[in-house]
Parts: structure tokens; sequence; C-alpha cells
């Protein structure tokens, strides 16, 4: 499946102007049913799509384990806009209220307060328990050379990145897509679906970490995070709540660490 369209464009400058041909990354919708209801609707880089929902359905509390998945697979073979998931039954009455819900973790009422949308995910998501530390000049390493694990962004220039390492730094699951919260989803969502996220201990990101991407890791059990650009305050404040670690890239050469650094050896 192509994840760009080549599209011819005009450059211009004061001397001359000439036509070329840009690579544009490709954005579609993505339908998700769940239980015969359609739940959500994104808009994606196709691709990965299986492990794109199965990572969303673990951020937002829908399954706690791949064996909760009675069935994954697309509404028709032949299209793949659109997913269909099932869940056990066992699971069903477990989370018959999440079900039952407009909204599920991930969404908000109107207006909400930064505390009150800290306290409703406090509430559905345990701080982390892992202080492993890790090296912090190889974590760095990692977040500096992510550009080498996308090989979409050298053709579009405009795809955001998700990776995941382990307390080796041997990368484990790498993912691209348009939006910064798909390709997260898509990378927790590969390790998942194969039984191996818990060997996932650092994640690096191509953009801001937002409340949303600390979530998803927080569900994913990913205790460090590391981004190219800065954390908003809420990511901040849910990150110190669920014992996390968050930093970015430091003007020049280092790290901005704004909590969790005990995990982060010298």
């Amino acid at each position: 499946m192509n994840t760009f369209l080549n599209h011819e464009v005009i450059y211009w400058d004061k001397k001359i102007d000439a036509s070329l041909s840009h690579k544009l990354i490709r954005e579609e919708p993505l339908s998700i049913y769940i239980q015969g209801e359609l739940h959500s609707v994104v808009m994606r880089t196709p691709g990965d799509e299986l492990p794109h929902v199965a990572g969303l359905c673990l951020a937002e509390g829908i399954v706690n384990a791949p064996d909760d998945f009675a069935s994954l697979g697309f509404c028709d073979k032949k299209d793949t806009n659109a997913i269909t998931v099932t869940l056990n039954q066992s699971r069903q009455n477990k989370i018959s209220h999440l079900l039952k819900r407009q909204g599920f973790i991930g969404r908000t009422d109107c207006n909400p307060s930064g505390k009150k949308i800290v306290e409703d995910l406090y509430g559905e998501i345990h701080p982390l328990t892992n202080n492993v530390e890790t090296d912090i000049k190889k974590a760095l390493y990692c977040l500096e050379n992510l550009a080498d694990n996308q090989p979409l962004r050298h053709k579009t220039h405009s795809s955001h990145a998700a990776a995941l390492y382990n307390s080796d730094f041997e990368l484990l699951s790498v993912a691209e897509d348009v939006g910064r919260h798909n390709a997260l989803d898509k990378a927790i969502g590969k390790l998942f679906l194969n039984h191996k996220l818990c060997s996932a201990s650092l994640l690096i990101l191509s953009s801001r970490i937002s409340y949303e991407l600390v979530q998803k890791a927080a569900r994913a059990h990913i205790p460090i995070i590391l981004a190219i650009s800065r954390p908003t305050s809420l990511a901040v404040e849910l990150a110190s709540e669920l014992n996390m670690t968050l930093a970015c890239l430091a003007k020049g050469c280092g790290l901005y660490i704004f909590c969790g650094k005990h995990r982060l050896e010298r």
C-alpha cells in the first residue's frame, strides 16, 4: 500500500519558477467498529491498520491483553479503511460501562479542566512501578537519530514517528503516520499483538508530548518518554502523577528533563 502520492508543485523565488514533483504523505479516514457499532473515525496514513486499532483499544481501556479480542480484522477484505473489533464475552462483561458511554478514556466532556482530566485518567491508569535506570547518553542517541528510522519522512518531510526500545536499546518497533497519536498506536499495537509489549521501556517521539501520548504510554507500561519537542503542562502533570519520566531535546546538545529524573543515569 502506498503511503505517499506524487504531486506536481510550482517552485518560485525572485529569479525563477519551475515545475517540480513532490511526494505528499497520504491521509485517509479509518472507521473503527466495536461490537458492530461505529466507535470512531480517525484520519491516518494507510498501513498497519490492525496494530493501529489494537494500540488504540489498549490506550482506551477497551482491552488489556491480546486475548481480549475475539476477532480483529477488516470489514471487507478489499476495504482497508474499515476495521471491525469483536471482544470475547468475558471482556464485554468487564467493560460494558465503557461501551455504553459516549466517550472513552481519551475523550472528555466539553470544557474540562486539566485537573479533572488528570483525576479521571489517574482513576483508570495506575502509577508505574518500573523504576529501572537507563543510560542517558544512549537514550539521547536514540532520540537524536530517530530520523534514521523514518523512511516516509525522508520522502515526504511530513510524517510523525514513534519508536520503542528495550532496556538494552534494541529497537523493538517503529511506526510513522501523518498523526502523532496514530504513529504511537501503531508502534504499540505491533508489540501488543505479538505479546512483546512488556519488553518496551523507552519511547522516542518525533513530536511534542501531549497528555494523550502520556496516557497511551502509561497504558502500555512504558516508563520513559523522550521527544524532539517539549511536553505540555498537562502531560508533565499526568506523567508526574503516574511516576513516569519525560524529557525532550535541549538546544545545542542534551535533554530537558521534566520529571522522573531518577531513571536517567549519567
